[in-house]
This record gives C-alpha cells, sequence and structure tokens, in this order.
C-alpha cells in the first residue's frame, strides 16, 4: 500500500470511531478505539513507538513517543481539545 492508500483507511477508521463515541473524551479511549478500528481494518500498526532524540551527539532514548505508526509508513498523533486554536486552521488548510 502507499500512503494515500494507508492514509485514506486511517482517516475512515478515525471517521468511524467519532461517529461512534463523538466528541468529549480522554485521547485516551479514542486511542484505545482507533487501534481496535486498525485491527479490524487489517492496518498494521505500532502504539506509543518511541522514537529517540539526537542533541549534541547524545541519544536521548526516549524523547518522543508516536501514538501510531501505521503500516510502518504513516504517523499518527492523537488530539482530543474542546477548541481548535487559530493556529490549527492553518495547519488544516496546508493539507
Amino acid at each position: 500500500m502507499i500512503e494515500n492508500e494507508i492514509s485514506n483507511k486511517i482517516i475512515g477508521c478515525a471517521i468511524q470511531v467519532h461517529k461512534v463515541l463523538g466528541p468529549g473524551l480522554l485521547e485516551s479511549a479514542y486511542e484505545e478505539c482507533l487501534a481496535s478500528e486498525f485491527r479490524a481494518q487489517g492496518l498494521n500498526f505500532e502504539r506509543q513507538k518511541p522514537v529517540p532524540i539526537i542533541y549534541r551527539d547524545v541519544k536521548l532514548d526516549c524523547g518522543y513517543r508516536l501514538d501510531f505508526l501505521v503500516e510502518d509508513r504513516v504517523i499518527v498523533e492523537l488530539k482530543a481539545i474542546d477548541v481548535v486554536p487559530p493556529v490549527a486552521y492553518a495547519q488544516l488548510l496546508t493539507y
């Protein structure tokens, strides 16, 4: 699968989770349900995958964790917020 096909499946999964759960839950609830939906759709993924950070030749073992790495190609970061800040609109419009 190419990235666009993977992304389309991911978006479909996210829409399904949101249709069932609606807004207002914690990110951890959406993450658990999205993982279940990925499994149901046959997507391979890793959750909370550590990504090391290298700073001035020093490797920090867990500088960051990806919410999901899907099919070893697409990073998914979940956000559960009450209000979308104005800066996020600019990011949404660029995609």
